[in-house]
């Protein structure tokens, strides 16, 4: 990729990994179901007015944006609001990866790679190390809500690699209107009106700034700039940038949070992210040595 390129992609990364911190600030003044529910309503409005609508059954799209908003997104505003750290939700969350892959043996019958294996093995180890070091700011609880945020991310894949060819920009947005519904209701049932009436009145320029941050950031530039990479790029030459989402993630969560980095969060970030690229990066390796 010539280089404005492969730093269009390090942007939208960047904007990924970072996103933790933004969404963790967005908490301090909005209930979690709450936020996401401002989170796509601003990813539907006023866009779908712009955006055509995708060639993709509405039930696709429902599935996508359930799966997105009520079970990525609002399990990681849950797991983040006094669960886990930013830093290392960005991190547990590309369980994701491995989910999806396992999901897609068990549902086509795939057999089982050993790099698989090898990548979930080293993952699963980084995970182990963060288990033996739960507290305050990493509960059992908050690694559970976003491994679960990361099923449910990987579900949502699969319903995405089921609707073929699709334009990723415009697919997120009307996608997004049918997670509205069910995240405001959750929120008027866990949350209640008054504490949604009383976060709403009081929300200053950082919380809606959050919120726009999401929609604008995350959505628009981060799914629309990945999608004219891919387009005019292959997908071996683009995908291994998402890598990087969470070194953004973390290091932005210590320079912005002052999240600790001790010794065994940083081995456990290097197991998963070895596994991560195990996973990525060992099929392109050994097609080129074929090859030379």
């Amino acid at each position: 990729m010539p280089l404005p390129h492969i730093l269009l992609a390090l942007a939208v990364v960047a904007v990924w990994g970072t996103n933790f911190v933004v969404i963790r600030w967005g908490l301090d003044g909005l209930p979690p179901l709450l936020f996401a529910t401002l989170r796509f309503a601003a990813s539907a409005l006023p866009w779908l007015l712009f955006v055509p609508r995708p060639r993709v059954r509405w039930q696709t799209q429902a599935a996508f944006g359930v799966l997105l908003g009520v079970g990525q997104f609002g399990l990681l505003f849950l797991a983040i609001q006094g669960h886990i750290s930013p830093g290392l939700a960005s991190l547990v969350v590309q369980m994701q990866v491995f989910f999806t892959i396992g999901l897609s043996l068990w549902l086509m019958g795939e057999r089982v790679r050993p790099y698989q294996l090898l990548g979930l093995l080293l993952a699963v180890s980084g995970l182990g190390i963060i288990g033996l070091h739960l507290d305050a700011s990493v509960t059992l609880a908050g690694v559970a809500l976003v491994l679960g945020a990361g099923f449910c991310w990987a579900c949502a894949n699969l319903v995405v690699k089921q609707a073929g060819q699709v334009n990723m920009l415009h697919f997120m947005v009307w996608s997004s209107v049918y997670a509205v519904p069910p995240l405001l209701l959750l929120s008027l049932w866990t949350e209640g009106p008054a504490a949604i009436g009383t976060a709403l009145s009081n929300a200053g320029p950082i919380i809606w700034a959050s919120v726009l941050w999401q929609a604008v950031g995350n959505t628009l530039f981060g799914y629309g700039a990945w999608n004219w990479l891919l387009a005019r790029h292959p997908a071996a030459a683009v995908t291994p940038m998402a890598l990087l989402v969470p070194v953004f993630g973390m290091g932005a969560s210590a320079l912005m949070l002052g999240e600790a980095l001790p010794g065994w969060k940083l081995g456990a970030c290097a197991l998963v992210l070895a596994g991560l690229a195990t996973i990525v990066l060992w099929p392109r390796l050994r097609s080129h040595l074929q090859q030379s």
